[in-house]
């Protein structure tokens, strides 16, 4: 990774923060909690997938709609993400499969 892409993935993340400070306290405050989970156990490509700009994208929508955050999501901010991630590979079946000392065998 050169210094080149370092200052590109910069831009692109103040870019993307943007998007979120634009929307409304209780989406940002959702925003933050659904950033914080895929932080401690979210997908091994995060960073690299359309995740993130997937999420605001689908907040920025409900935003239009006139919809309050928790009618797009429900309730229960880790059971949204769990089922976002739910087929994708992630650092807690990393940490699972290093307890049981077999590569591959995580269950979800």
């Amino acid at each position: 990774m050169g210094i080149h892409d370092i200052i590109e993935g910069k831009k692109q993340w103040r870019a993307h923060m943007a998007r979120v400070k634009a929307l409304p306290s209780d989406y940002q405050i959702v925003y933050k909690e659904i950033q914080r989970y895929f932080f401690k156990v979210g997908p091994i490509d995060l960073h690299d997938g359309p995740l993130p700009s997937g999420i605001i994208d689908f907040f920025e929508e409900g935003v239009a709609a006139g919809k309050g955050v928790l009618e797009l999501i429900g309730n229960d901010v880790a059971a949204f993400c769990d089922d976002l991630v739910k087929d994708s590979r992630t650092y807690a079946d990393i940490y699972q499969e290093s307890i049981n000392g077999k590569p591959g065998t995580a269950e979800k």
